[in-house]
């Protein structure tokens, strides 16, 4: 468990220090030319700050799952981290791949880019963003697994979790390629 939770710690961290390395004014591997850089700044060191508390999450819960009402809440958010983790990425990772083969346009609002690279985008989104959301949710997945240890819940919380990264991921396409309505807020 503690080797676990030392990994989704960690993975967490990378993306952190990436967030916050746009926050902080880095400009390698730019997409564009963000139309506030103050926004985008901003933008990023909040997200950092958000990806740093779920980074610290695993190491504080570590104590906490001996007990038995906290781990299942901890389960709870091991299941919501793993399903939104893993349906994010195949959500994003579809479009973009549709986007580089010319089948879909992503859009950017205007107030947010004054120029942008979207095949640059694309492939930075697949690269670094995507697999972070890919690696983290099951990362979650397997700390929940260990947790579960050989219990007959660990089953139940697999399937349960299959079933939510499959309906979500269902809806986020059919939302994303204009099927039905506007269902994925990005």
């Amino acid at each position: 468990m503690p080797r676990a939770s030392v990994a989704v710690a960690a993975c967490g961290l990378v993306y952190a220090l990436y967030r916050a390395y746009y926050g902080f004014g880095g400009t390698i591997g730019m997409i564009g030319i963000p139309a506030s850089e103050s926004s985008w700044r901003s933008t990023n060191l909040g997200a950092a700050a958000v990806l740093l508390l779920i980074a610290l999450l695993p190491l504080a819960a570590l104590p906490l799952w001996r007990r038995r009402r906290l781990r299942r809440a901890l389960l709870v958010v091991a299941w919501l981290l793993a399903v939104g983790g893993v349906m994010h990425a195949l959500i994003m990772d579809a479009q973009r791949v549709a986007s580089l083969a010319g089948r879909h346009h992503i859009r950017y609002p205007a107030s947010q880019w004054l120029s942008h690279d979207a095949h640059a985008a694309d492939l930075q989104d697949m690269l670094f963003n995507e697999t972070w959301f890919l690696a983290e949710g099951l990362l979650w997945g397997v700390l929940a697994w260990i947790a579960l240890g050989s219990s007959h819940g660990r089953r139940q919380w697999l399937v349960s979790a299959g079933a939510g990264i499959a309906v979500a991921t269902c809806v986020g396409l059919l939302s994303a390629f204009g099927v039905i309505g506007r269902f994925v807020v990005h």
